[in-house]
């Protein structure tokens, strides 16, 4: 484990893209107004999340294209795009388009497993196949190989007058690179480096046989512990691209009542980070809560953000838009800095 944190070389931000049932217009729009004041601020990227049958985004690729069009530089991905809703070859073609049209900044992050709720959805998005469908990692493994250009049939040439591709079209092949696996096992770490993509990790991690063994779990030391055996694995070694995803909330210029609203918020969800959670023994990482020189400390002194140079901090779920504004300026130009961060030009 380094001694101390490596220098942040890129700051991200995710956030769920909210929205009113009533109005959903607007929550989109709001959405694309905080990407934009991302990119103004200097972040290196912006992240969405996937809700199906929710009131926020569930649709990223379409929000993200709209998102390339009104920024020049801000790299733009999913946190992750969940593989159970996708067929892997029209997910190929709509990234590819994406990222073609935002000049090679989409960084899609996937993750393996059934839909949430999949007895309930089940027969609408699967009527026919919902009981033999494969949500492990070679649904993962079948979009790797049609984004980074492996042949999809063996159907190809001309026929009349149209021109067929044995591949995805359009091909990006900057993209194959740019593609992210969000994990928080052992398993998954090594699945993702073994693959070579990136690893982007968040503020949940599955305890396992061991962890904890002289003491309770420590979630830090387990999230440390999935980096290191994800870069054993990949074939760029200690290179290899890792992201760190925690909920941090910094508080320079917030309100008063801004500062009351978002202690609460933390205080609320601090429960569940005491043990692990459920069958699956889900452990949560504490919401980072207080001034940027404060969260410096904490982050410093945090076994897993020691082990990364690049963080997407996740904004918190139904806050105000003004809210998103004031921890977002002083991610950028306070925390980042206290980090080592210097924003994009």
């Amino acid at each position: 484990m380094p001694s101390v944190s490596r220098p942040l070389r890129k700051l991200g931000f995710l956030t769920i893209g909210l929205f009113d049932a009533a109005d959903p217009a607007r929550g989109h729009e709001t959405t694309l107004e905080i990407i934009e004041l991302g990119e103004r601020l200097g972040f290196d990227s912006a992240w969405v999340r996937h809700r199906h049958l929710q009131y926020g985004i569930s649709s990223p690729v379409a929000v993200l294209a709209a998102a390339s069009q009104r920024t020049r530089r801000i790299q733009l991905g999913t946190a992750v795009t969940p593989r159970g809703w996708e067929n892997p070859l029209r997910l190929a073609e709509d990234w590819a388009t994406v990222d073609v049209l935002s000049g090679g900044r989409l960084n899609p992050g996937v993750s393996v497993g059934p839909p949430m709720h999949y007895e309930q959805v089940k027969d609408a998005l699967y009527p026919d196949t919902a009981d033999a469908e494969d949500f492990g990692f070679e649904r993962v493994r079948r979009l790797l190989d049609l984004v980074r250009g492996k042949p999809a049939t063996g159907f190809s040439g001309a026929r009349g007058f149209e021109v067929f591709s044995d591949v995805v079209q359009p091909h990006s092949p900057g993209l194959g690179r740019r593609l992210w696996y969000g994990g928080g096992s052992l398993r998954s770490a090594r699945w993702a480096g073994e693959h070579g993509m990136n690893f982007l990790t968040s503020s949940v991690v599955k305890v396992e046989d061991g962890d904890g063994a002289d003491g309770p779990p420590d979630f830090a030391a387990i999230q440390a512990s999935h980096i290191r055996e994800f870069r054993a694995r990949h074939p760029d070694g200690e290179a290899a691209r890792v992201s760190q995803g925690l909920v941090v909330i910094p508080t320079d210029s917030a309100s008063p009542a801004q500062r009351a609203k978002y202690a609460r918020y933390a205080a609320d969800r601090l429960p569940r980070t005491t043990a692990p959670q459920g069958p699956a023994r889900l452990l949560f990482a504490p919401d980072l809560v207080g001034t940027s020189a404060e969260l410096a400390g904490r982050l410093h002194a945090h076994a897993a953000f020691r082990e990364v140079d690049e963080v997407a901090f996740a904004l918190p779920f139904a806050f105000e838009h003004e809210d998103y504004v004031q921890i977002l300026t002083d991610m950028a130009t306070k925390l980042g800095p206290a980090l080592g961060w210097r924003p994009a030009g």
